[in-house]
């Protein structure tokens, strides 16, 4: 389980959040929603140990983040906005790249196997010629090559094909289902958080999000 607790950031005397409390547990797909700049992606890079908190504490599976950085930090997939890959390499030589830094060896047909599931079948393509949607599927597969328990992801879907959109959903849905992992992710789709998510947080002071959950049948927990 993870668990958050009074958790604040901020920067110099600016608050990005303050006094944050919630938990999850494993098989648990979280919805983290907000406007620009209420705080989600530092939320994020502060669960990844990215960033430290101002004050709070966070535990993963009964292990501090204080006591044991090294440790929760094997246990952690992260994946930012951002497409963070080799351009010139292909889908295999990514894989195995990114694979040697890995804190788990797979083989050549595990990490195949991994593109696979994620119907991502462009193994021996050069990432600068795949779609958008393409690229993020990888990216996802990076980051779960040690199989982490806590898998953590900004806004994974973002500029994609629909299609695409609902591939990396489903698999990360029955991720969290099949592999009892905790998943946590920010979206704007708001489709796309009342259909995977098994509870959504709403971060910041922001009502719009709220309203939109709320008509589609979904209760979001203020943070």
């Amino acid at each position: 389980m993870l668990k958050v607790e009074q958790l604040s950031k901020a920067y110099g005397k600016k608050f990005i959040f303050d006094s944050i409390t919630f938990s999850a547990s494993p098989g648990e797909v979280i919805g983290l929603v907000g406007e620009n700049g209420a705080g989600k992606s530092t939320m994020l890079q502060v669960l990844a140990t990215l960033t430290n908190a101002t004050r709070g504490s966070i535990t993963l599976g009964g292990e501090s983040y204080a006591k044991s950085r090294k440790n929760i930090r094997k246990r952690i997939g992260y994946v930012s906005q951002d497409i963070a890959l080799w351009e010139d390499f292909t889908v295999k030589e990514n894989m195995v790249f990114f694979e040697k830094l890995s804190w788990e060896n797979k083989s050549i047909e595990a990490l195949k196997q991994l593109c696979n599931d994620m119907k991502l079948d462009k193994w021996n393509e050069q990432v600068k010629t795949l779609s958008g949607g393409m690229k993020r599927k990888l990216n996802i597969a990076v980051s779960l090559i040690h199989n982490p328990d806590l898998l953590l992801l900004d806004e994974p879907t973002v500029g994609i094909d629909l299609k695409s959109r609902k591939e990396i959903g489903t698999y990360l849905y029955n991720q969290a289902k099949s592999h009892e992992k905790i998943i946590i992710y920010t979206s704007h789709d708001m489709d796309e958080i009342k259909t995977l998510c098994d509870r959504v947080y709403c971060i910041g002071e922001d009502s719009f999000y709220r309203e939109v959950l709320e008509n589609a049948g979904s209760t979001p927990i203020s943070l």
